[in-house]
């Protein structure tokens, strides 16, 4: 990394240049593969103004602060500095999660092409054999929308159901 100062109506001064090196070294890991670093100390009346352009493989950012005291304008821009390289750090994780995800959903369009509906697995059934009135006792706790079941005293499955109406319908196969 490549760190060029410039200094504008005032000094680079050692414990700039060591106080910068410093802070740029502490955000190294988060830099990631930065080229250069442009750093511009300038000073207007009591203006003490720092800009920060920091060339990499992503997007070039530019900071600037101002404030009376040179060091606070340090503070201040190597701060932004960080905010704003885990800000881009999270987008693109996010973008690389987003495309993940994109592609999963993708793995069987032509499933939802020919039937334009989905359909869900639901774990919604009872091995044990019941009554239908121990089925609608179950149907309550359960608090589900439809809940299969073996009737009691044959081996055939019965489908009990919430209706539009509020009451509760019920399948049974002949």
């Amino acid at each position: 990394m490549n760190i060029h100062y410039t200094a504008r109506q005032t000094e680079a001064t050692p414990e700039v240049r060591a106080f910068c090196e410093k802070r740029l070294r502490a955000l190294e890991k988060l830099l990631g593969s930065v080229l250069e670093v442009d750093l511009i100390l300038s000073v207007e009346k009591y203006r003490q103004r720092v800009e920060l352009n920091v060339k990499g493989k992503g997007p070039n950012l530019i900071l600037a602060e101002e404030t009376q005291d040179m060091f606070s304008s340090l503070h201040r821009v190597f701060d932004r500095l960080e905010s704003k390289l885990k800000k881009e750090r999270a987008k693109f994780r996010e973008q690389k999660r987003r495309k993940g995800r994109e592609r999963k959903e993708l793995g069987a369009p032509e499933e939802r092409a020919e039937t334009g509906r989905r359909v869900v697995r639901s774990p919604f059934f009872s091995l044990k054999p019941m009554s239908i009135e121990e089925a609608v006792i179950q149907f309550d706790l359960k608090k589900k929308e439809v809940l299969v079941f073996r009737e009691l005293g044959s081996e055939k499955w019965a489908v009990l159901f919430k209706r539009k109406d509020g009451n509760l319908g019920l399948v049974q196969p002949d």
